[in-house]
């Protein structure tokens, strides 16, 4: 998971990205990166840590001109170096500069084609980079020695998506043309664009999330639509194309469950929505698994899952409480050698314990993933004085480490994979454990868009049973 931007006004882009950034930080805290477009120059700066720890003033400064594109992202593969943070850049044809956000399901093989067909170098792991030297290949196909024009440029991005297969969202800038920005067939990970009323600069940005224009004043305007492609020209015109004969929205459902933030719109469905509703339905599972009569109170166990806790609690009729505390500045995790000591639970969440204690809790989480944090939440709960402790997920058990449209780092093996939920709950120490029914999911994601009755949930669909 990672958050893109990006952006061609008037007036310089580099703070309207950086700040753009620091909205989408909930999508990758691991690296972050601009670059941006002066009169055909390019001007990048991008190295591991958070949005606020990577820019200081001097690299602003040196980040000039009115277009521009930004990118956060998450750790998929573990650590990494500054070098595999984004955006990439190549200099051939007329100069690009790319950030992505998704998972190739076929890197490996096209950057190996690219080596021996393309006789094009890359210099890291990374998807972003194979995508680049895809488009920059294709493009330089489609232009056959002539001029660069829209024409060719849409050519060349439906050359990409017939090579490419995954999931892909993505911005890119080419030097002194324009801003470029297209999502894969089935639309598996989210963008939109956003324009500025003419009186404010009539700027157009493109994001991961409708929260970033909202909160730089761009207002939104559609979804960018499964398979198309959409280019912005220096001028601020804008010419769209459906390049895929075959799209069809097809979206994560982990985006409306854990990945976006609530106060988004995704391919017109509220976040906060589906998270209410889910909620709602994992009330009626809670009801058909456990004594709800018997419970004291129900908590979330964070900011991510409160509304679906609210909704559940007033579905139930059982009280609802704070009780645990995020800390929002815990600070970096170092890479430390083998058998150095793990990192407290208490420095992300801190438990009231007037609000646990000798109390029959229900915590409401979004997802339960390795089960590792699961675990830790309810000996937290424990250890405050809750005399019985259930743990109930809005998603479905998580059953594939790698999915189409998810990817964890491998050394997150999901708590489901082999497992029957009996040995599940034992994993997590909770009295009792519930789960969201796929089918539920999927209810009440259409429930705040009709439009969506396909999504991406291959995560939650391994052939394997859990009884």
């Amino acid at each position: 998971m990672c958050g893109i931007v990006g952006v061609l006004a008037r007036a310089p882009a580099n703070q309207t990205i950086y700040d753009a950034l620091l909205l989408l930080q909930h999508r990758g805290q691991q690296a972050a990166g601009i670059a941006t477009d002066s009169d055909s120059v390019f001007a990048m700066h991008k190295a591991n840590g958070l949005v606020t720890d990577v820019f200081r003033t001097r690299n602003m400064r040196s980040l000039r001109g009115s277009a521009g594109i930004g990118h956060c992202s998450c750790a998929a593969y573990g650590p990494s170096c500054d070098e595999e943070a984004q955006p990439f850049y190549v200099n051939a044809p007329f100069g690009i500069t790319l950030a992505h956000n998704g998972w190739l399901s076929n890197g490996d093989a096209l950057r190996a084609e690219l080596s021996l067909a393309g006789r094009r170098h890359m210099n890291t792991a990374s998807d972003a980079e194979v995508l680049l030297n895809v488009l920059a290949h294709e493009l330089y196909v489609a232009c056959r020695g002539m001029d660069f024009t829209a024409e060719a440029l849409f050519e060349a991005v439906g050359a990409l998506q017939s090579r490419v297969q995954g999931s892909y969202a993505v911005v890119a800038l080419i030097a002194g043309r324009g801003l470029l920005a297209f999502r894969d067939p089935q639309g598996v990970r989210p963008l939109c664009l956003g324009m500025q009323p003419p009186d404010d600069g009539a700027g157009v940005m493109v994001a991961s999330e409708s929260v970033a224009l909202d909160g730089m004043g761009y207002g939104f305007v559609r979804d960018i639509a499964p398979g198309e492609a959409v280019f912005i020209n220096a001028a601020g015109e804008l010419e769209a194309s459906q390049l895929a004969a075959d799209a069809a929205a097809r979206p994560c459902a982990f985006e409306f469950v854990s990945l976006a933030r609530p106060d988004s719109v995704i391919d017109g469905a509220s976040v906060y929505a589906a998270r209410l509703k889910l909620g709602e339905l994992l009330a009626g599972q809670v009801c058909s698994e456990l004594d709800a009569a018997a419970l004291d109170v129900v908590m979330p166990v964070d900011d991510i899952s409160r509304p679906a806790a609210i909704q559940l609690a007033l579905k139930l009729g059982v009280k609802y409480r704070e009780g645990f505390i995020q800390n929002r500045y815990p600070g970096r995790s170092f890479d430390l050698p083998a058998g150095a000591a793990r990192r407290a639970p208490g420095l992300r969440l801190n438990a009231i314990a007037a609000e646990f204690k000798d109390k029959r809790v229900l915590l409401v989480e979004d997802a339960i993933v390795d089960g590792a944090s699961s675990r830790e939440i309810v000996e937290l709960a424990r250890s405050a004085g809750a005399s019985y402790v259930a743990l109930a997920s809005t998603a479905p058990p998580v059953l594939q480490p790698m999915a189409y449209g998810v990817d964890w780092p491998a050394r997150r093996k999901p708590a489901a994979l082999g497992r029957t939920r009996e040995e599940m709950r034992s994993a997590v120490t909770a009295d009792a454990l519930v789960f969201q029914t796929l089918p539920a999911l999927k209810a009440a994601i259409a429930s705040a868009s009709p439009a969506l009755q396909q999504l991406e949930t291959s995560c939650f669909d391994a052939p394997q049973a859990n009884t």
